[in-house]
């Protein structure tokens, strides 16, 4: 047994801009920043594990200390001293430090020490801080100094899978990349020529399933290609991909969810028995089915989404997609979807996933034979217009003296009205439907607004009359002070207080 074994993201690893796949525009700028003289102090790549982060700085390191040429370069020889020595993680000068076990503000001294002292065999001196975002706030903020204005000869790339984690002020001070998602058609290209280079067969089915699989992470999909090569011995096809990701056949997917949107229960719970027992996971089922759901949604001429050629699907399963939605609405899709996301949580909680993966199924069925809104209002019987409630007359109010009109104005919540009323205004007259008074307040507004709300509140006219001079006539509160005042229990009381007054007698 050959025990010197690389696996294929090892070996197939990027060694220069040129081979670092699916990430264009992160190549083109930092080729051009090399060619042209521009090299910052500080680089930060981000993006999802597998996309290139820690392969394109060491693509850097050797872009900036290889010894081909006078000077950087953007196309490093990989065959000279420090090619060879950055490409092995084995250079001097270029230090790759792992955030997750150097997360301290000491690791971060111990490092910063040796800032100052020129590189020993190269042009710069290179610090690959990788996950960075696993640094202490201390580690960071002793960072900050430094990566500010760090020495000529010092250039600090950092990487990490959670920019959200690093500090605004380290960001700032780096030039920042975003690594993109690498193409479902570009990662087939790559394991295309990586499996002619192995000498290995690997049909496009099971090509196209491993790129989908790996999600965008170049390293993800090669450790899948690997796996699949361990497991087959070197002929890799659909079936054994499949049963490797333990993923239904897409097309057992679709006869899967037509049965669903027939409603036959008996029979979708039996398909849902046979596939299990086949050993395909039903986590992965679930997802299968939600993609299935997408791309029929995507594809339904309600939608009118425009192309959809990237849909992982033959031009015969393209077909049936066509044919199952011409009987089923956008609204149907739509609650199945929502049902299937809802149960992603309950799939990785449960005990017992068959159980419920078993309910899931009866839930969407039940719920794709369920009318929609609009379908359900048609059926709705014309409802009478409802007819306005009677409502009786407003009960009269009595007011017959100043007292009256107080006890008035106070149950109706009146407040304003009520206190001016009681403080300042001395009634002369008090008829039935009169009112002769002096304001001691002079408001202009009274008068108007106690003759709308009697004229109101007791059906009839009223008219107010104020007079020109006060006749010394007692307010209703003055009048119920000396009133209260003549009790004879209340003047005891009072007695017994010097200066003691009697407020809100009117309450």
């Amino acid at each position: 047994m050959d025990s010197n074994y690389t696996v294929l993201a090892r070996k197939y690893r990027s060694q220069d801009f040129a081979s670092l796949i699916g990430q264009d525009v992160l190549v083109k700028t930092l080729t051009t920043a090399i060619n042209t003289g521009r090299i910052a102090h500080a680089y930060i790549f981000t993006g999802i594990r597998g996309t290139g982060k820690t392969s394109t700085a060491r693509i850097l390191a050797k872009a900036l200390n290889c010894l081909s040429t006078d000077g950087p370069t953007a196309t490093p020889c990989g065959v000279c001293e420090n090619c060879r020595a950055i490409a092995a993680g084995q250079h001097i000068d270029v230090m790759e430090i792992d955030a997750a076990s150097h997360t301290g503000v000491d690791n971060m001294r111990e490092i910063l020490d040796a800032v100052q002292y020129r590189p020993t065999n190269g042009r710069y001196k290179i610090y690959i801080i990788d996950e960075v975002h696993m640094l202490s706030i201390s580690a960071f903020n002793a960072l900050l100094k430094t990566l500010e204005e760090p020495p000529a000869h010092v250039v600090f790339i950092l990487a990490t899978t959670d920019i959200r984690k690093v500090p605004v002020t380290i960001l700032s001070r780096c030039q920042r990349f975003d690594l993109v998602r690498v193409p479902v058609e570009t990662l087939k290209k790559h394991f295309a020529k990586i499996a002619e280079n192995e000498k290995i067969e690997l049909t496009d089915a099971a090509n196209e399933l491993l790129a989908r699989a790996a999600d965008g992470s170049v390293r993800d999909g090669l450790s899948l290609l690997d796996q699949a090569i361990a497991q087959t011995g070197g002929h890799v096809d659909e079936a054994s991909v499949l049963n490797m990701l333990k993923r239904a056949d897409r097309g057992v997917v679709m006869g899967l969810m037509e049965t669903i949107l027939s409603g036959d229960t008996a029979l979708a719970l039996e398909r849902v028995d046979e596939i299990y027992n086949n050993g395909a996971d039903l986590s992965m089922l679930l997802t299968d089915m939600m993609e299935w759901t997408h791309w029929a949604t995507r594809m339904h001429p309600a939608l009118h989404a425009g192309d959809c050629a990237s849909a992982p699907y033959t031009a015969d399963q393209r077909t049936k997609i066509r044919n199952i939605n011409a009987n089923i609405t956008l609204n149907t899709l739509s609650r199945l979807w929502q049902v299937m996301v809802a149960s992603v949580p309950e799939m990785q909680a449960t005990g017992n996933q068959k159980q419920c993966f078993d309910m899931l199924v009866v839930r969407m069925m039940h719920i794709a034979e369920m009318p929609s809104v609009a379908e359900i209002l048609k059926k709705q019987p014309t409802a009478a217009k409802p007819q306005p409630v009677p409502q009786s007359a407003p009960k009269k109010v009595a007011i017959a003296s100043a007292t009256d009109l107080a006890s008035a104005l106070q149950a109706d919540k009146e407040i304003l009205l009520y206190s001016y009323y009681t403080t300042n205004i001395e009634v002369l007259d008090f008829e039935n439907g009169k009112i002769v008074y002096f304001d001691r307040g002079n408001d202009t507004d009274f008068a108007k607004k106690l003759t709308s709300w009697l004229n109101a509140k007791t059906g009839q006219i009223w008219t107010l009359q104020q007079d020109d001079s006060s006749k010394h006539a007692q307010t209703v509160t003055e009048k119920k002070n000396e009133e209260l005042a003549a009790d004879p229990m209340i003047a005891d009381a009072m007695n017994l207080f010097e200066d003691a007054e009697i407020v809100n007698s009117t309450k």
